[in-house]
């Protein structure tokens, strides 16, 4: 088998060595809960009373405004159903989108299984929520919209700053889902116009099992469990210290060295399209319509001629790790809702596959990726 490479950084990223060395030093040395009133859980404390200030300042919110949780998943479910809990009677319906991580869509389908109004909206043929769609979708007592800020299958990044607006001047919770886009682009409350954002460790270097949801001091959350402490109420459980210091030493390193990352996501995306074109190879690009606006390091595919699905196992024999869309949703056959909403047939849609570069990607993976694609491509004329 030739060396592994690996293309899917946009499902996890490897740990790094900053993010390991916090994780296992925490995990020896800062053992104590961080609810005990002993030294030892005091320090845990201030091991997330630092980490609280760290990420407020990356995100531009306040310290109290973050909660510690498990993931992305449990943020989104956290972030909006705790928030639907605090809305009052009249303002009970919620707006999201056809295109939202799993977690949001199963947020939504539990908020309306006990009554509340959900509404679900198309983006435009170019993915993207223009604030006509949304304008149309506002009702009186809308209290809540979750958009989010990127597709993790796609990369194609939704103009919060243009909808929030049309949100704030009817006091409406702004929600995004920032975790594709948290340590890949700026992600800041006050440029965004948001009330609340979810974000995740292992999209940034750090190891699994930790998350963050920011709350803005005026968004009218109720807890979800009774007698709940941790987190101010926010979640049950005790908190993941030594995975929280990690995600915390990630992020800081990541904020460090994110605009040139950014640029050399951009070389590898254009040496990827310059490279389709020279080997003329059958496959085409989201990044071919210029008027999308999308994250450098997430390239949708489709391979014509071939499922998606066939594509992934075939370069996975080839030690090549590569997806047919987000990793929350892996074993479902049917066509992505995200790619769909681009107005592609099923057909093309079940083709489509998607390449997600990170800190170690190089121009010799996507040689051995496209290596492996005429490889397919012989197959199948030789056949």
């Amino acid at each position: 088998m030739d060396r592994l490479v690996y293309l899917d950084y946009a499902a996890s990223t490897p740990v790094s060595e900053e993010a390991l060395h916090v994780f296992q030093q925490l995990s020896q040395d800062c053992y104590g809960n961080a609810s005990s009133l002993h030294d030892a859980g005091g320090r845990a404390n201030d091991i997330l009373t630092y980490s609280r200030q760290s990420f407020a300042a990356i995100l531009e919110g306040e310290p109290d405004g973050i909660y510690f949780t498990s993931g992305g998943t449990e943020s989104n479910l956290l972030a909006i159903q705790s928030i639907a809990n605090g809305l009052p009677a009249h303002r009970q319906h919620v707006i999201t989108t056809s295109v939202e991580h799993p977690s949001v869509h199963h947020a939504v389908n539990s908020l309306e299984r006990l009554g509340v109004k959900v509404t679900i909206i198309e983006p435009n043929p170019d993915g993207i929520i223009t604030q006509d769609i949304l304008k149309e979708a506002l009702l009186p007592e809308t209290g809540l919209v979750s958009i989010q800020h990127a597709n993790s299958e796609t990369g194609i990044i939704q103009p919060l700053a243009e909808l929030a607006p049309l949100l704030k001047e009817k006091h409406i919770v702004f929600h995004t889902d920032a975790v594709q886009t948290f340590g890949k682009i700026r992600v800041s409350i006050k440029e965004l116009g948001v009330d609340a954002v979810s974000i995740s460790s292992h999209k940034v270097y750090a190891p699994k099992g930790a998350g963050a949801v920011y709350m803005g001091a005026h968004v009218p959350w109720k807890p979800l469990y009774s007698g709940a402490v941790q987190e101010g109420g926010f979640r049950l459980g005790t908190v993941n210290v030594p995975s929280i210091g990690a995600f915390t030493a990630a992020s800081e390193q990541l904020m460090l060295k994110r605009d040139e990352l950014h640029r050399q996501h951009e070389l590898l995306r254009d040496y990827f399209l310059q490279q389709l074109k020279i080997r003329q190879l059958p496959v085409r690009t989201l990044q071919n319509n210029g008027s999308r606006r999308a994250l450098p390091h997430i390239i949708g595919c489709f391979f014509e001629g071939f499922e998606g699905q066939y594509v992934m196992l075939a370069c996975n024999r080839h030690g090549i790790c590569i997806s047919t869309g987000s990793a929350c949703a892996s074993g479902y056959h049917d066509p992505s809702p995200a790619v769909k909403a681009l107005h592609v047939s099923d057909r093309d849609a079940l083709q489509f596959i998607r390449l997600s570069f990170g800190s170690k990607s190089s121009k010799e993976d996507i040689d051995q990726l496209l290596h492996t694609f005429e490889h397919l491509q012989k197959e199948k004329k030789g056949a």
